[in-house]
């Protein structure tokens, strides 16, 4: 996706999509079933955004209205919970800027949007000591789960492997999805295009927070 596209499925959603992050899905809308089946049988992605107003299921007189950054979304796996329920695991892709938008019949949304591009790396030597001690922190956090889930106690890894804990974007994108920050703080995270910035700002929220 290097140039603008048109008739991008959206899924307005109250969470942020991280490239390479993992978001499971229920889907039972009648209009997000079908577009599931329509990205499942073209092998296309949909589009995620944070929703800046409305909710996710559908009221009467309501139009969502989204963030204008989102996020790719691939299917991974899709399973049929019950006739009209989807359960679906989507990973992030790229990030792209919401150009225009409309709204069909049935409800959902398209837009015409254009790809953001990769994050500046992270390249100075303090980058570099701040993702060892990040990394070190999200290690722990992966083991600690991966125990838990092979104990039988239920708990969904919320990582899709692999695991590049020497990427200072994986890193820091991955961070910003578990951290106890606000929803808001979450988009700006995922927003910026400078995984030195990024993985900065995560890790002073860590050191405020003694989680360093």
């Amino acid at each position: 996706m290097d140039t603008p596209f048109a008739d991008l499925p959206l899924f307005p959603l109250g969470t942020v999509l991280f490239p390479d992050g993992l978001l499971p899905l229920r889907v039972f809308e009648a209009r997000y079933v079908d577009m599931v089946g329509e990205c499942l049988r073209k092998n296309t992605p949909f589009g995620v955004c944070l929703l800046r107003s409305g909710t996710e299921v559908t009221q009467a007189g309501q139009v969502p209205i989204p963030e204008a950054v989102g996020c790719l979304a691939d299917i991974v796996d899709c399973d049929m919970e019950q006739l009209g329920v989807l359960l679906v695991r989507c990973r992030g892709s790229r990030r792209f800027r919401l150009l225009s938008s409309h709204t069909e019949k049935n409800g959902l949304l398209r837009g015409i949007v254009e790809p953001v591009g990769d994050d500046v790396p992270a390249e100075t030597a303090e980058s570099a000591l701040q993702l060892a001690s990040c990394a070190e922190v999200l290690g722990r956090i992966i083991d600690t789960l991966g125990e838990r889930e092979k104990g039988g106690s239920g708990a969904s890894l919320p990582f899709i492997a692999p695991y590049r804990l020497d990427d200072a974007t994986w890193v820091s994108n991955r961070l910003a999805e578990v951290l106890p920050i606000s929803i808001k703080a979450r988009q700006q995270l995922m927003e910026l295009e400078d995984a030195g910035a990024r993985l900065d700002i995560v890790h002073q929220y860590m050191r405020r927070n003694q989680l360093l």
